[in-house]
């Protein structure tokens, strides 16, 4: 057993209690412990003098006891504990709150270091509930960099550090290497034992930041190739279809109402390029909310067919893969392509006979949801699969759409701008290309933060734009009330809203607890003009395209990701209409300020999505949880960058020569990937 896995109530010194303490803040193994990193330090090193104090700096000193403690009791249930001290320039008051029992351990005449806060008032110098220790005990507490970690009620910094400490001296020979030793000669690395050791306790700084760089190049890694192994391994040797080059296509592209944007014509031509190789095509493709991925898809499908193989094209919901299936339809109406659509909601009849077209070849493009991935669907010849807004599903479901066919290529869509070092992570082995350059004619929509003191002017807007033939989406984070968040909820604002504002009009609610069959039927009659506002949560972030709809309201918009509200924003925009987005802000803050004006200032999702991710961090990022990616202890997705670069390359030389990491020095980084991802999945590629 990896001495990692052990459970902490194995500790010397844990008792049941301490145990209870640890597991609050996630600690339930020695691994875990030693993985709580500090969150900061305090250097303890530098001794001042009382006279060189400056108010409100956290100083170190080193003084004598000049009087006997005094206990004050200024109300029930609280003492103050009173005492001088002095060193050769001056005299310092020390106190303590509810500490009784320093009246018997610091004594007049004792020599004691102390560290803490400052504070001055006029000529009396003071600190309060400083960290003491006598000479004797010198470099627990003070004369040393003091590690100051996350903790929970009845757990303190000092115990915390004693029970690390004990650990690491306890264990420190039994701590092995993952990494195998020719990377960490190759990349000049430290060993894990005095990583591990140097991160909580460093001697300097030169030792904390080689503890560091080996203690993030490995977490990278081991996501890395964990990342790699869940997604079938690194697909870029695999053989894959060679497409035609003389295909037509030139002449479908003249042929469109609209000319391609520069960035599109650039990104169909790498996907042209991958689809003609004899490599399997494993390429992301990230354009902003109406930058045109749709018909790049679509270039790409026709593509196939002209070759006589068949498209796929996976979407996360009911609405969008109608409302994909509608569009390419649309676009290929004069063309001789057959076109299917399999979502849940289509009756069983129809859905045997959509199955066995597919399975028969009698279908050239099929658009979907989830259905796609079923066992029950058969695919004649698969050449191309297409997943639309991929971190709406899990690792596995883009490998298990691929594997209907015989190595088909692989073209992944999201309107969700991904900021460089987390498309690094979740699709680390696919080509990007960025459409980022919008269709002319575009309008930018103009977006407002207001507070709640404007809604009503704001509403008197609406109506404005809807009596011009207009319609508005007004949307709030909440389907029911909460007594805990100060929050609007669709139902409640719906009702208000009906009655009080906008009588005159057609309201319509739409949110996630509705049934599938419900949610279609409001949009729909939203698409069709039918409902001139739709009240709604975060419902309709994807997959919505509602030309005339040019006003987009968020009620608390405080409580949103910025990505999320960029996503939301980006429902209008959509029509020749100028649009309109209004952030109605409720909360006071200086960070949520900063944030509605990022939102005014710029509509590019990539400059957005990139403050968020450090805002928020990668697991808030429009959820990276339900990729099944862990939590990053140490890495950090900004300053880390080249290091992720560098461990991403090393995990596709370390697959390649041993994909199942069967080989002896491999052995305990195959145990620590799938300690890591908690065996949440079957690592298949293991078997």
């Amino acid at each position: 057993m990896d001495i990692l896995e052990k459970s902490v109530q194995y500790i010397k010194g844990v008792g049941p209690k301490k145990t209870k303490n640890l597991h609050k803040i996630g600690i339930k193994t020695i691994g875990d412990l030693l993985f709580h990193f500090p969150r900061s330090y305090e250097d303890r090193r530098e001794i001042k003098k009382i006279s060189t104090l400056q108010n409100g700096e956290k100083a170190n000193l080193k003084v004598v006891i000049c009087s006997n403690a005094k206990v004050h009791r200024p109300r029930r249930n609280m003492s103050v504990i009173k005492i001088l001290a002095r060193d050769e320039t001056g005299i310092i008051h020390l106190s303590w709150f509810n500490q009784n029992y320093i009246v018997n351990q610091i004594m007049m005449g004792d020599i004691v270091y102390i560290s803490g806060k400052v504070k001055k008032t006029g000529a009396n110098i003071e600190m309060q509930n400083p960290v003491y220790e006598k000479i004797e005990e010198n470099g627990k507490k003070t004369g040393r960099i003091v590690p100051i970690y996350q903790l929970t009620d009845g757990l303190t910094n000092n115990e915390l550090t004693k029970i690390i400490e004990n650990v690491i001296s306890t264990y420190y020979m039994e701590f092995i290497d993952a990494i195998p030793p020719k990377i960490i000669h190759e990349l000049k690395l430290i060993s894990f034992r005095e990583a591990i050791k140097n991160i909580h306790f460093p001697k300097d700084r030169s030792s904390y930041v080689k503890s560091k760089e080996r203690l993030v190049f490995e977490e990278l890694f081991l996501l890395q190739l964990g990342l790699f192994i869940l997604k079938g391994k690194v697909t870029s040797n695999h053989r894959g279809i060679i497409f035609s080059k003389d295909d037509g296509i030139d002449e479908i592209i003249k042929s469109l109402p609209y000319e391609l944007t520069n960035a599109q014509k650039r990104v169909f031509m790498e996907i042209s390029k991958d689809m003609e190789s004899s490599k399997q095509m494993n390429r992301l493709v990230q354009g902003d909310v109406g930058s045109g991925k749709t018909i790049i898809a679509v270039l790409a499908m026709m593509k196939a067919y002209k070759s006589g193989y068949q498209s796929a094209m996976m979407a996360p919901t009911e609405i969008l893969a109608t409302q994909h299936y509608e569009s390419i339809k649309g676009i290929l109406s004069k063309y001789d392509v057959k076109c299917e659509l399999l979502v849940s909601n289509v009756n069983s009849k129809k859905k045997s006979e959509i199955l066995g077209k597919i399975e028969k070849g009698e279908v050239d493009i099929i658009v979907g949801t989830h259905a796609l991935i079923q066992e029950r669907v058969k695919f004649y010849n698969l050449g191309l699969t297409i997943t639309d807004e991929q971190h709406r599903f899990g690792v596995r479901q883009r490998a298990t759409l691929s594997m209907k066919g015989n190595n088909p290529d692989i073209l992944v869509m999201t309107a969700t701008p991904i900021p460089r070092t987390l498309a690094l992570i979740l699709y680390g082995d696919l080509e990007v290309s960025i459409i980022d350059e919008l269709p002319a004619g575009r309008k930018k929509i103009k977006t407002y933060a207001i507070t709640s003191e404007m809604k009503e002017r704001a509403y008197g807007f609406i109506k404005e734009q809807i009596h011009k033939g207009r319609q508005a989406y007004i949307v709030c984070p909440l389907i029911e009330e909460s007594d805990s968040i100060d929050a609007q909820s669709a139902i409640l604002l719906y009702g208000m809203l009906k009655e009080k504002y906008f009588k005159e009009f057609r309201l319509g609610l739409l949110h996630g607890q509705m049934k599938s069959t419900e949610k279609d039927y409001v949009m729909n009659q939203f698409k069709n003009g039918e409902i001139d506002i739709l009240v709604s949560t975060t419902v309709i972030e994807v997959g919505v395209n509602v030309p005339n709809a040019n006003i987009m309201m968020i009620e608390n918009s405080e409580r949103f990701g910025l990505a999320q509200l960029h996503q939301l924003r980006g429902r209008v925009g959509r029509g020749a209409y100028q649009s309109y987005c209004i952030l109605v802000n409720e909360s006071k803050s200086k960070s949520s300020k900063e944030r509605m004006s990022i939102m005014e200032k710029t509509n590019d999702g990539f400059i957005i999505s990139e403050k968020d991710l450090e805002a928020r961090g990668p697991g808030h990022f429009f959820g990276t949880k339900q990729h099944g990616i862990p939590e990053l202890k140490i890495a950090n997705l900004f300053t880390d960058v080249n290091t992720l670069t560098i461990a991403q390359k090393i995990a596709i030389q370390v697959l390649e020569e041993d994909p199942k990491l069967a080989l002896d020095h491999n052995k305990m980084i195959k145990m620590k990937i799938m300690n890591l991802f908690n065996r949440e999945y079957e690592l298949i590629s293991f078997n």
